[in-house]
């Protein structure tokens, strides 16, 4: 009669709890395609004047190094760029370098906190230098941020310099500096083609083209689900992807003027990988053709690479040296050549692979002030009680021990020992069993949760490096409805704990009202225990009460009470 009403309580402000923390969430559409318009992605031209375009190959590459001083606005903050040129050379027996009218590339890079001229495209740069393009390489422009502080509008004006140091070059055409973009560097791309009009081109490598809340909401719900993950983690994703971050001093992930039609206004080549599981490239090519046709540009070009991955290249991410696939260089160095030579393309503007996207991009995300407010208190609480539940527990198992050392000796000198408590803690009525029993089964459910969601972190990494998904999820398809079974069973033994404390304190008189004379000041002192007869051993039993509750909060918050 009373265990049932706690648990039927207890339970109930867990449900309550996942389901008012609960994020609506739409995928839909699911399974969208683009189809292409030719399987071949060579890009081609109608050049009826017959101007030379120079391939790959036919220069010889010079490489030569620079320095200047980026400044960050917000902050005063001075970085020492190192900047690599390459310029074109003539080969023995090749066609000659002209000696002015040579179009620039600068390079930006993608995500992650380092990226010098040293360890970063130095393949592609060198094969669009023998091509006859002056390229430009620098160290990624950070200063003191970090991933999640990255200053966007900074970097931009970093790169800009770069490109101004190309076009102040006697050999290149100063209308003829282009971008090379990938990945993140497309946010900052739309920062530098806003600051600076005059950018001739730009090839963008996998953009990310909406803002991070939204990419990587998409990214994480995609991979989620590609790994084999059950539904119950995409709670997370939900939870997560619509914290506000501003509370944390993280302003980026809702970039202001990412769509923005002057980002793609001049002539774009657009490329894709076909295991890219990153970005959303459906919705992002249908984003980028609107946005460039409103600024009135329908020089657009669109490239999947069947087997390519996020940086266009074949196999894993995680391995150096991996070729780019198939005629990626080719097709863009082609692509550049004509369109800085004014020619008119004659190929197909979307080519290759089929464009496939699993989910939509989920553009109803949104800053949830009251829950992210209350998932921190809830967290931080949590880990507070944790801490002091650690340090009570640490005494009480040198006390424990110190006990088992005398009472040892008792027995070794032929000392009374029937007046002694039987434990050191002075635990009665099972308590100390009960409490021992449910903290052991809480903490193991925390481990399976964590070994679950640790396993699907580690698919969505290794699908994001280039790996197929493992045909045999594991531990992260079963362990979530596992871990809601034992929430259940670990809430109901809860409930018989509490009913267990109601009775014995009803006996000992001090639910009575008044309570019984005398009832407090016995269990105080221990002569009638309730919980324990010693003070530590009621101090440990709240303690771990009070952890103990706050993990099954922190469960609820991300959804495992949702049934």
């Amino acid at each position: 009669m009373l265990r049932l009403p706690i648990a039927v309580i207890l339970l109930g402000a867990l449900v309550y709890i996942s389901n008012a923390t609960t994020v609506p969430w739409n995928n839909e559409p699911t399974g969208q395609t683009i189809a292409t318009l030719s399987a071949d992605t060579a890009v081609t031209f109608d050049n009826p004047s017959h101007i030379t375009l120079h391939t790959t190959g036919d220069f010889a590459v010079e490489e030569r190094d620079i320095t200047f001083d980026a400044t960050r606005p917000s902050t005063g903050e001075i970085q020492r760029i190192h900047m690599r040129i390459r310029m074109p050379q003539t080969r023995e027996g090749g066609p000659q370098v002209p000696s002015s009218g040579l179009s620039g590339i600068v390079f930006m890079h993608g995500a992650g906190h380092g990226g010098t001229p040293d360890d970063s495209f130095g393949d592609i740069a060198s094969s669009m230098t023998s091509a006859g393009f002056v390229t430009a390489v620098i160290d990624k422009p950070i200063w003191s941020t970090n991933d999640l502080t990255r200053d966007y509008p900074a970097s931009a004006a970093a790169y800009d310099q770069a490109v101004n140091l190309l076009r102040a070059m006697p050999q290149v055409d100063d209308t003829q500096v282009g971008i090379y973009a990938t990945s993140e560097s497309t946010w900052i791309a739309n920062y530098l083609l806003e600051q600076d009009a005059h950018i001739a081109f730009q090839i963008l490598l996998s953009p990310m083209v909406y803002t991070p809340r939204q990419s990587l909401g998409f990214l994480a719900a995609q991979d989620f689900a590609l790994v084999g993950a059950n539904d119950g983690y995409q709670s997370i994703v939900r939870r997560v992807f619509n914290a506000d971050t501003s509370l944390l001093g993280f302003t980026n992930f809702d970039l202001q003027g990412l769509l923005n039609p002057r980002a793609y206004a001049i002539p774009t080549f657009v490329a894709y990988g076909s295991k890219d599981v990153m970005t959303a490239q459906v919705d992002g090519t249908q984003t980028i053709l609107e946005l460039a046709h409103q600024a009135g540009n329908r020089n657009v070009t669109v490239r999947s690479y069947p087997i390519a991955n996020h940086v266009m290249r074949l196999g894993s991410n995680e391995e150096v040296g991996t070729p780019f696939a198939d005629e990626y260089v080719t097709d863009i160095t082609n692509w550049a050549a004509g369109i800085t030579a004014g020619l008119t393309q004659t190929s197909e503007r979307v080519a290759g692979g089929t464009i496939y996207q699993s989910i939509a991009v989920p553009d109803d995300l949104q800053s949830r002030r009251g829950l992210t407010v209350y998932g921190l208190g809830l967290h931080v609480s949590m880990i507070v009680t944790l801490l002091v539940d650690l340090v009570v527990a640490i005494i009480a198992m040198i006390r424990s021990i110190r006990w088992r050392i005398h009472m040892r000796r008792a027995l070794r000198r032929g000392e009374e020992i029937l007046r002694q408590p039987t434990t050191a803690l002075g635990f009665s009525h099972g308590f100390g069993t009960a409490l021992l029993t449910l903290t052991l089964t809480t903490w193991g459910t925390v481990l399976l949760f964590a070994a679950g969601l640790g396993q699907v972190i580690m698919g969505v990494v290794q699908l994001a490096w280039g790996s197929a998904p493992d045909e045999h999820p594991g531990i992260m398809q079963w362990s979530w409805p596992v871990i809601q079974v034992v929430c259940t069973l670990v809430v109901w033994a809860w409930s018989g704990v509490f009913a267990r404390l109601i009775e014995v304190a009803s006996d000992r008189g001090i639910l009575a009202w008044p309570p019984r004379k005398g009832s407090i000041h016995d269990i105080v002192t221990g002569r009638e225990p309730v919980l324990a007869s010693t003070r530590l051993g009621r101090v440990l039993f709240w303690t771990t009460v009070a952890a103990m509750l706050h993990i099954l909060l922190f469960f609820a918050f991300w959804g495992l009470f949702v049934y």
